[in-house]
């Protein structure tokens, strides 16, 4: 059946001019001035203007999930902070923005990052309100310079027209319930280009100061997090998309996107940011309704296959989801994605897309190359595997390797992180998908590479021991 999308306008994008909506040479920083003007900051005036659990509430009845890969839903992530007390405090809470953006293929936050930093900041002041946080931390991709300049200018214009410290939210206004104004602090803590401190703990690690390693779980952020204490840890996207729903209500949110076609599956509402890469004609990122098939994206959002090519595969959202084959171009776009088409998940929803003259091998090697690399070195099975997993590719690769080679690489890549409490974070997942499916999907690529194995056997004619004649011969394997 034909895609029929539900998104009438574009919501996360609508001061950023984006194809088919707007022409991207049209784009420009938002200021201050300019979000106000064009409607912004009115999620945040509503918010004040409720008590903090019914904004928790409206976002949970929302069923938004999370933008920035594990897709679990965003405010039943906020009620799993300890309630405050009967002064409606409770001590020291953090929230940690997740603007690492480290995993290949993703560069969806850095468009609204780019040009509509308010955005973000208004998602967050809302955040802070609705779970009693004082302090938030923006954390930032090391490589993004130009990105943390554009959001320090915001943060500093927030700061002069009342949203963040001072006397209060809105200068003041944020007295629901309370004898005095919620006040929020925010900060920008630009990283130092690991991408393990994506992971939300790695991250907590690099913002206390000390090396990105992940910790063991539990105890989970959410009861001791950021310095010790309750911290909750949210994407930007996922944050972005905040104040429409506390603007327009839970309700609204639903009517884009799509149910889950898993029974007892959480749906995949609401509109998502596809940052499009590879063979295409038009790469960039597009917001869709969840659960836009891919051939619809990459036809009618990117302008086909780059050069009238064949489309051959495509990694739905990051590297560390795994492929969809060749016969996978219809694929949906949704949360349920990993289940239906055998990858790890909807991820970060950056599709990079392979034509049909891409080496798959090179493909399988190059992801191998980047985990060895990225791996923080903590758990045996990540550290080992991932460069023994890189050696074998790199043989592969190269035609020195033999058919058991394949064997050995598949077995390699489907132990590492698949056995529950071997491994702190999910990096060893992502390279076990990565590299395990596209392998079991072009199983015949890497067939063509290798030289067959000849084992040799022993075969005796005769009784043995008994003068029997013995002769040596071989299977190929």
């Amino acid at each position: 059946m034909p895609f029929t999308p539900k998104m009438t306008r574009p919501i996360l994008t609508q001061r950023i001019p984006t194809p088919p909506y707007g022409n991207p040479k049209d784009r420009r920083v938002i200021s201050y001035a300019a979000y106000t003007a064009s409607g912004g900051y009115a999620g945040l005036r509503k918010a004040i203007a409720m008590s903090p659990d019914d904004v928790v509430n409206e976002v949970k009845n929302s069923q938004l999930r999370g933008r920035g890969g594990a897709g679990f839903p965003c405010g039943l992530k906020w009620t799993f902070l300890p309630k405050p007390d009967a002064n409606g405090e409770g001590g020291p809470r953090y929230l940690a923005i997740n603007a690492d953006e480290s995993e290949p293929g993703t560069f969806k936050d850095r468009l609204l990052m780019d040009f509509d930093p308010h955005l973000v900041l208004e998602g967050i002041a809302i955040c802070c309100y609705a779970c009693r946080i004082q302090t938030a931390y923006f954390y930032i991709r090391g490589e993004y310079h130009h990105q943390a300049r554009v959001m320090e200018n915001a943060i500093r214009e927030a700061y002069e027209h009342g949203i963040f410290g001072g006397t209060g939210l809105f200068s003041g206004a944020s007295t629901k319930n309370r004898d005095t104004p919620w006040k929020v602090e925010c900060f920008l803590h630009r990283g130092a280009g690991a991408y393990i401190c994506g992971e939300e703990t790695g991250l907590l690690e690099s913002l206390e100061g000390k090396r990105g390693w992940p910790r063991n779980k539990p105890p989970f952020p959410a009861i001791k997090g950021l310095f010790g204490k309750p911290t909750i840890i949210n994407n930007v996207e996922t944050l972005a998309h905040v104040p429409s729903i506390i603007e327009n209500g839970a309700a609204w949110f639903g009517t884009m996107g799509c149910e889950s076609s898993i029974k007892g599956a959480p749906p995949s509402y609401g509109t998502k940011l596809m940052g499009v890469s590879g063979h295409v004609e038009r790469p960039g990122v597009f917001e869709c309704d969840l659960g836009i098939p891919l051939r619809t994206l990459v036809e009618q959002y990117c302008g086909g296959m780059r050069k009238g090519k064949k489309y051959k595969g495509a990694i739905p959202g990051g590297v560390s989801m795994g492929i969809l084959g060749p016969d996978q171009f219809d694929a949906e776009l949704d949360f349920d994605i990993g289940r239906k088409y055998n990858v790890l998940g909807l991820g970060t929803a950056g599709p990079t897309i392979f034509d049909e003259d891409t080496d798959m091998v090179a493909v399988a090697r190059n992801i191998a190359r980047f985990f060895k690399h990225e791996s923080c070195g903590q758990c045996t099975p990540c550290r080992e595997g991932s460069g023994w997993l890189y050696q074998l590719l790199s043989r592969i690769e190269e035609g020195n390797a033999k058919s058991r080679d394949l064997d050995l690489a598949l077995e390699i890549a489907t132990s590492m992180g698949t056995m529950s409490g071997t491994t702190i974070c999910g990096l060893a997942d992502g390279n076990n998908w990565a590299v395990r499916t596209i392998m079991n999907k072009f199983r015949d690529e890497f067939e063509a590479r290798v030289k067959p194995t000849f084992i040799p056997v022993g075969i005796t004619l005769g009784g043995a021991g008994l003068g029997g004649t013995g002769l040596q011969t071989g299977v190929m394997v």
